[in-house]
Order: structure tokens, then C-alpha cells, then sequence
């Protein structure tokens, strides 16, 4: 029988699915069959397993992702304009390893929220740590941050992040303070982490939705000219079927 000293030893240095996995063995005569080597090798992929699974829990719920998406939940049909192979590379995280970004484009109610969660997600699978935000509440976490004196820190915590997904992106015209704001985040992140943007304004209407020219240059500057564009189609997923359509014959 295994010691307590043993078992309260493997506790103290957080060795759970270890000593689990070595009660389990001890409680099951088939493992007597078993080489020390081929033993230790299961107690450790179990602690190790354990471990991968709480950090990925980790890593989501620092995230704060909207939508629990995943990929294999996507629509992938041709009327929704995603185009499989694509998706199945990015989940691969590689352009976040190049510092790429991704624009998701689409009429109100195409899923662009859910894709973004979908692709924060399997981000969060690859090791990546990512930060979900509605640009609407960064915008205002940044007004605050400027009122108490944390507006500095709040950006050093921005450029640690190696996936920072900003939902609703210039969904309201910005203000010139809050134009500058965004470019102190895209600066610090150029060529140093990855930036999502989920947003159903054309890429061609944001600089009418940036008070100044040059910062709307700039703003674009660091987001589109080395991004990824998926554009998605179709009506809203969000519109229940009518009552009064009656179903094909």
C-alpha cells in the first residue's frame, strides 16, 4: 500500500493527476505487468495532461471571449462565404506567430462575433494568450484608464497580449482623443503580436469614420496592408424563421 507521506508529498508539490494516476496503479494488479519505465511514463503524461488542460482554462477565461465558439461549429456553406481550408490554416496560429492580423467583415448578424471567438479560441489551443474586447468598452476602459492614472499600464498590458480581438470595430465615429488612443495600441503591436477586427463598416468607409486624416492613415496603416480578410455573406444567423413560411413540398 502506498505511504500517506508519500500521497502528502506529491499534494504539496501540486502532483495531482500524478498521484492519482499512482493510486489508480496500485488499486489495479494488471500494471504489475507493466515495466517501471512504461508506469512512470503514464503517471507523468496524466500530470502533464493536467496541467495543459488548466492552463487552456486559463487562457479562456482570461480571454473573456463573448461567444464559447468553436471551428467545428462553423458554417462553412458556400453561401456564408468562408472558405474551409483557410479557417482549418489560421486555427493552425502561425499567422499569429508572424504577427498577422485578420479583419472579419460581413453585414450585421453574419457571425463575425462568433468567427472571432471561434478563431480566439483555437488561439488560446495553439498557447497564445488572447483578450477579447467590444471596442465600444475598450474605448471607455481607456477613457477611465486616463482619468486615474493607469493609462499607461493598461497599454503595456494591451501589448502583452499575443491576440487582441476588438469586436464592433468603428462601429461609432470615433473622437480624435479616442482615434489616438487605438494607434498608441496598434503601435505597440506592430510587428509584435496579432490584432483581430471584427466589424460590419467596409474597410473603405473607416477613414470617414476617423476625425483625422493622418491618424486615420496611420490607423490602417498598421492594421490592413499585412492582414487576412474574410468576409462573410449571407442573412443574419441571428433572424428566426418566420411563423408564416411554410415548409418546401
Amino acid at each position: 500500500m502506498l505511504s500517506q507521506p508519500l500521497l502528502d508529498k506529491l499534494r504539496q508539490l501540486g502532483l495531482t493527476a500524478f498521484r492519482v494516476a499512482l493510486e489508480e496503479q496500485q488499486r489495479n494488479p494488471q500494471y504489475a505487468e507493466l515495466s517501471f519505465e512504461d508506469r512512470l511514463g503514464m503517471m507523468i503524461d496524466r500530470e502533464c495532461l493536467r496541467r495543459q488542460d488548466n492552463s487552456l482554462r486559463r487562457r479562456i477565461k482570461a480571454a473573456r471571449f463573448a461567444l464559447p465558439a468553436s471551428l467545428e461549429d462553423l458554417d462553412f456553406s458556400p453561401r456564408r462565404g468562408l472558405t474551409r481550408n483557410l479557417i482549418l490554416e489560421l486555427a493552425q496560429g502561425e499567422w499569429i506567430h508572424r504577427c498577422l492580423n485578420i479583419l472579419v467583415l460581413g453585414p450585421t448578424g453574419a457571425g463575425k462575433s462568433y468567427l472571432a471567438c471561434a478563431l480566439g479560441h483555437a488561439a488560446c489551443r495553439q498557447d497564445y494568450s488572447v483578450r477579447y474586447e467590444r471596442t465600444s468598452r475598450l474605448l471607455h476602459e481607456l477613457m477611465l484608464s486616463h482619468a486615474d492614472g493607469s493609462f499607461l499600464k493598461l497599454l503595456k498590458g494591451l501589448s502583452r497580449v499575443r491576440l487582441l480581438i476588438c469586436d464592433d470595430w468603428l462601429r461609432d465615429p470615433l473622437t480624435l482623443a479616442q482615434a489616438r488612443d487605438l494607434l498608441e495600441i496598434l503601435d505597440d503591436r506592430y510587428d509584435h503580436a496579432s490584432t483581430l477586427v471584427a466589424t460590419q463598416i467596409p474597410v473603405e468607409d473607416w477613414h470617414a469614420r476617423i476625425p483625422d486624416p493622418t491618424l486615420a492613415d496611420a490607423l490602417l496603416d498598421r492594421l490592413i496592408h499585412n492582414a487576412y480578410r474574410l468576409e462573410l455573406k449571407g442573412e443574419s444567423m441571428r433572424k428566426p424563421p418566420s411563423p408564416l413560411r411554410l415548409p418546401a413540398s
